[in-house]
């Protein structure tokens, strides 16, 4: 929603001063100075970045739409099946568990959160993690370091997106100086004609430079800064598994294990020591 707003109050801005400084809307439709620029900018996006990122990058900003991926009732919910995972494997040894991290979709513990088993990568991670726990070959700090690399290795995967945008988006004032340089060329060829045909051909090129600008600064800036911020976000419930894990390994109860993982999560979205313990006890 405040996607919406915010491109609603760059427009009405930018367009709302040009009109009230007497400047006639007809004159900024220069549909060919479109094309330039955004034909030249897709182009260059599609050489730059592999088709993944393509694809993530045009999926991910209807995405924005939605809203964040992962809200505070979907935190308690990744805590506590982290905590019923960890409970489960108190009371029965790792062995316990293994039938229920090898196909989670029929376990009683997992099917115990829908939402959560639908998310592939979430329970994928998750489940990864606990085989390696089963195994029972790895030092805490063995773990740690392995659950960071993946960690790492998801956020820089989930940021890659905004990273290509960020480059587009820096790219575009660029595109329209060759949009207004094109229109100075084609208004040079004007020379010795009607004043008001040069004039006509300077707006346009004009115009190439004030779009390439506004695109770019306006729009597909802010979207790649938004998409950024969604990545990160995003990364805090693998964060939160990966906390919860290794603390257990390390010999904490389960509540312990959980607090610490509910400790990194950002104010916003944390549920209180209380709201978390009270909902912990009645899903017992």
């Amino acid at each position: 929603m405040l996607i919406i707003v915010g491109f609603v109050i760059v427009i009405l801005s930018v367009l709302g001063g040009f009109v009230l400084s007497h400047g006639k809307l007809a004159a900024l439709w220069q549909p060919y100075e479109v094309l330039i620029i955004c034909g030249a900018a897709f182009g260059a996006f599609l050489v730059a970045n592999p088709m993944k990122v393509v694809k993530a990058a045009l999926l991910g900003i209807p995405g924005l739409l939605k809203g964040a991926r992962y809200r505070r009732a979907d935190y308690i919910d990744i805590l506590s099946m982290i905590y019923d995972v960890l409970v489960k494997a108190r009371k029965e040894g790792m062995i316990g568990i293994e039938k229920d991290v090898e196909n989670p979709e029929s376990s009683p513990v997992f099917a115990k959160y829908p939402k959560l088993l639908a998310d592939h990568h979430l329970m994928e991670f998750t489940t990864d993690c606990l085989r390696l726990m089963i195994s029972g070959n790895m030092e805490p700090h063995e773990l740690e370091q392995l659950l960071e690399i993946e960690v790492e290795t998801h956020h820089h995967e989930a940021a890659e997106p905004a990273h290509a945008l960020q480059v587009l988006a820096d790219s575009l004032p660029g595109f329209g100086i060759v949009a207004a340089v094109l229109g100075i060329v084609i208004t040079m060829a004007a020379i010795g004609g009607e004043v008001t045909e040069i004039g006509h051909h300077v707006a346009a090129a004009l115009v190439g430079t004030f779009l390439g600008i506004l695109l770019g600064y306006g729009f597909v800036g802010p979207l790649a800064a938004s998409m950024g911020h969604r990545a990160h976000e995003e990364g805090k419930a693998f964060e939160i598994i990966k906390m919860a894990l290794v603390s257990s390994l390390r010999g904490y109860p389960p509540t312990v294990a959980v607090e610490f993982a509910r400790k990194l999560l950002h104010s916003d979205v944390r549920p209180a020591f209380s709201d978390l313990e009270a909902h912990l006890r009645s899903s017992r």
